[in-house]
């Protein structure tokens, strides 16, 4: 969640297939990347420009508390061991991460921030971990080492009083962001929307009346942006969230060293999956957090876990045996264009 300054601009306003229709783009830059936010306006009764500041607000607040790279954000403190007023977002935040890391059997692990440290893929430079530091860092660090509910005292938050509280949202604060600005939205009397922070929320239909549309990426090192595919909404809500190995990493020795960190082993992953894409009917934190998990567990796993629920569908790219990129959809995938 790396993001210095919230822009938020009106890039677009125009009526679309019916004067009824007015669709606005609201874009800007947060949370390390460009966002971009479409929303037909029918029926909204609160000025474009008060939506966008609204918006602006939000992914403020966000910024301030729950981002690891601004140092004065509540979580930035928390971890460094200082008292604060946690406010709804920090222990809704905090709830959200203990139930999915006792959902998923420790696969995903929101207090294991010291191990994504401790290998470079966190908020802090480092250097390669021995096996024994590694092991150190797992036995005073992790969700098993945190109470279910955070310890509050007349709005007091004390670090002091917990076991290494160091907490890391990566794998999930964009889309939890996406179903923020969406929730705001949906309060206005939006229906149609895409709300696009580096994860996706979207629901209804674009401009046209056409169905809104999410490229996957091929799943490349480098600063290749080319597609493998256009994923294609059925109207209903949905988030949509792509996790991957091939962007950030590094080679040691002749060996890659992917991002995505097992918490369980304490290493990044070897195993054949390169990117998936998962679409969740709950929220695109949801996606968010289970694409991740997808990544941590590889291929046969990560099928699994998507086929169990009817509320997930999932794309999966992955090398065979020879090397070569192949492709698992879920049957409810809509991949309309297989490029």
């Amino acid at each position: 969640m790396r993001k210095l300054l919230v822009v938020c601009l009106i890039l677009l306003a125009a009526a679309c297939k019916g004067p009824a229709d007015q669709y606005v783009q609201i874009s800007g830059f947060a949370q390390g990347g460009n966002y971009s936010i479409k929303l037909n306006m029918k029926g909204v009764e609160l000025p474009v420009e008060n939506v966008r500041d609204s918006i602006c607000a939000i992914l403020d607040s966000i910024d301030f508390t729950l981002s690891g790279y601004n140092k004065k954000s509540l979580l930035s403190r928390f971890n460094a061991g200082q008292p604060i007023h946690p406010n709804s977002l920090f222990l809704d935040m905090y709830r959200m991460g203990y139930a999915l890391w006792e959902r998923s059997g420790g696969v995903l692990d929101f207090g294991a921030a010291p191990l994504y440290d401790a290998w470079g893929f966190g908020f802090k430079n480092s250097a390669f971990p021995t096996e024994q530091e590694i092991r150190e860092l797992q036995a005073r660090c992790g969700m098993a080492h945190m109470p279910g509910e955070l310890p509050v005292e007349d709005g007091m938050l004390d670090p002091a009083r917990m076991n290494f509280p160091r907490l890391n949202y990566n794998a999930v604060a964009q889309g939890y962001s996406c179903d923020l600005v969406a929730r705001f939205l949906y309060s206005l009397g939006v229906k149609d929307m895409l709300v696009d922070i580096g994860e996706i929320w979207c629901d209804g239909v674009g401009p046209g009346k056409r169905p809104w549309t999410v490229g996957v990426q091929r799943p490349e090192e480098g600063e290749s942006h080319e597609l493998d595919g256009v994923w294609q909404s059925s109207g209903s809500p949905l988030g949509v969230v792509t996790s991957g190995n091939y962007r950030k990493f590094y080679v040691k020795d002749g060996r890659k060293y992917a991002h995505t960190i097992d918490p369980r082993s304490g290493y990044p992953v070897q195993h054949s999956l390169l990117s998936a894409t998962v679409v969740s009917a709950h929220s695109a934190a949801e996606a968010d957090a289970l694409a991740t998990w997808c990544m941590v567990v590889g291929l046969d796993e990560a099928r699994k876990l998507i086929m169990e629920d009817s509320a997930l569908e999932g794309y999966l790219i992955y090398t065979d045996d020879e090397g070569q990129m192949q492709e698992w959809s879920s049957p409810g995938f809509n991949l309309v264009d297989h490029l």
